[in-house]
């Protein structure tokens, strides 16, 4: 039998309404500023109508803007102490290291990547950071004095689908244009796109669930049961053929989506033990001829 080879396959997670409830500047950051929620985001997508702007932009430029009125902290720790408040959905916390060990009973080194249009500071900050080994979000830049003044990286529901690519290769940096655009057959990339498994919540999702879903992976929607219509509005992504499947956003063990990833996993390997018989028996036979 040839060898086996070690799989790493990557479950890669958007985080407002998919790790979370709602979206991340709205657990202390626009209390802060003094606004509410409906205000903020008026704001920042009346910015980008009048403008004809990407909303990605803009409601970094509005976070800026508000903050240096109310005379707010702006370096990347203040930005990180924000992300300490979100609230996860139930079973977040204990969901990674537990499917990494049902990863790696079936021989499968399982890692975790954030694909977000939220800011990766206040990403930083969360209870889970430390479990991604990636998370590609939009940032800030940073003067000498480390106060944020101008967008870095703006991460909007179609250029989402670079990070798939860059994930795909191996390619870590954000900046980097040469690598990740370098012919590199598929069976040796380092995460195959059916080794890839992407969550997430809602239509800024969807380029990024057709893509891994039309190149062999498995795109999850989840939804928050709690708000009354979710399912709904998620399964008609199953319906126009852009998920493959939707799941309430627990993350607990035994429920839907445990049951449902580890599934997957599973098929995983089963999928590679079905290739590897299939490659040694091509080899038996030509050395029997």
């Amino acid at each position: 039998m040839t060898q086996e080879p070690k799989i790493t396959a990557a479950l890669i997670y958007d985080f407002d309404g998919t790790l979370a409830p709602g979206n991340m500047q709205e657990y202390d950051f626009i209390p802060a500023v003094g606004q509410s929620n409906r205000e903020f985001w008026n704001d920042a997508n009346s910015l980008a109508e009048e403008q004809d702007a990407d909303m990605t932009l803009t409601y970094m430029a509005k976070m800026l803007e508000a903050a240096r009125s109310r005379k707010l902290s702006l370096r990347r720790e203040a930005f990180q102490e924000s992300g300490r408040n979100i609230r996860l959905f139930p079973g977040v916390k204990e969901w990674f290291g537990r499917i990494n060990a049902y990863g790696a009973g079936r021989g499968i080194d399982v890692q975790h990547y954030i694909n977000s249009s939220g800011i990766k500071e206040i990403l930083e900050g969360t209870d889970i950071a430390r479990e991604f080994k990636n998370i590609y979000a939009s940032s800030f830049l940073y003067d000498d004095e480390g106060a944020a003044y101008w967008p870095a990286v703006g991460v909007n529901y179609t250029n989402k689908t670079q990070f798939i690519y860059k994930i795909n290769k191996g390619v870590e940096s954000v900046s980097d244009t040469k690598l990740v655009n370098q012919y590199l057959e598929e069976e040796k990339r380092p995460v195959q796109f059916k080794h890839m498994i992407f969550i997430g919540d809602g239509t800024t999702d969807i380029p990024c669930m057709r893509l891994v879903k039309s190149q062999g992976g498995h795109s999850i929607a989840v939804y928050n049961p709690a708000h009354q219509g979710s399912f709904e509005a998620m399964r008609k992504l199953i319906d126009e053929g852009r998920a493959t499947y939707v799941c309430p956003a627990d993350y607990t063990e035994g429920g839907e989506i445990d049951k449902l990833v580890k599934t997957i996993i599973d098929k995983i390997y089963t999928d590679n033990k079905i290739k590897l018989m299939a490659e040694s028996l091509r080899v038996n036979r030509k050395c029997e001829e």
